[in-house]
């Protein structure tokens, strides 16, 4: 059987993008490998991640700002567009959105549906599915900063926990069917650095599982 292919969007320092990087063809995430490495900002370090791996991985920049700049008359919904006909040119089994800083409209999933053509008429042979990290419960803190409201709820005694989660994208930000969730206390007392800290290791540990645990839904290993 053919390595499945896996596409992975970044913003940032690139984490969970070492996490997926260190799993791949080991037990975690076996017979896996990433085709591209696609990050909205060009001096992401996750490119670095990507292209220091070996073998080193396919990178590619595709910015918001610089692509409206140079494409007079192109708004937010065609670069989303041709973020999605970047991805399906890939051909991946799966695509997982790890710190990807940027809320994609419909079109990008039409797309990878297959509901939409990417180039001229072609068109995906098959749903790719894209799952998303989010660090926080199902739910709750929905959109950005999740982390520090959830430290707040908590110092309010709002909740007595927060946690993370991958989840399948849908048209509604973060409210996708959960893949992997996982609960994360928060201690009495400690600083929002080492509740993050904890938090961060989780969702290591969660992407990993959520990719894997699609791959082989859409793309098993036979026996």
């Amino acid at each position: 059987m053919a390595s499945r292919r896996i596409v992975v969007l970044i913003s940032g320092s690139g984490s969970n993008l070492q996490a997926l990087i260190d799993a791949l063809n080991t037990p975690a995430l076996p017979r896996a490998h990433i085709a591209l490495v696609l990050s909205n900002r060009k001096a992401a370090y996750g490119l670095t991640r990507a292209q220091n791996a070996r073998p080193p991985i396919e990178t590619a920049v595709l910015a918001l700002q610089p692509y409206l700049k140079t494409n007079p008359g192109k708004s937010r919904r065609d670069y989303d567009l041709q973020v999605a006909k970047l991805v399906a040119k890939h051909n991946p089994d799966v695509v997982v959105l790890a710190g990807w800083m940027h809320i994609m409209s419909e079109g990008f999933l039409d797309v990878l549906s297959g509901d939409a053509p990417y180039d001229g008429e072609h068109k995906v042979q098959k749903p790719i599915p894209v799952i998303n990290l989010h660090p926080a419960l199902p739910g709750a803190f929905d959109g950005a900063h999740a982390i520090e409201r959830a430290y707040e709820a908590f110092q309010k005694g709002e909740i007595k926990h927060s946690g993370a989660m991958v989840h399948r994208v849908v048209r509604e930000v973060d409210r996708g069917q959960p893949v992997i969730v996982q609960e994360v206390e928060i201690n009495l007392g400690e600083p929002i650095e080492a509740y993050e800290e904890r938090l961060h290791k989780t969702e290591w540990d969660i992407i990993v599982k959520a990719t894997a645990k699609i791959l082989d839904e859409v793309a098993p290993i036979s026996s």
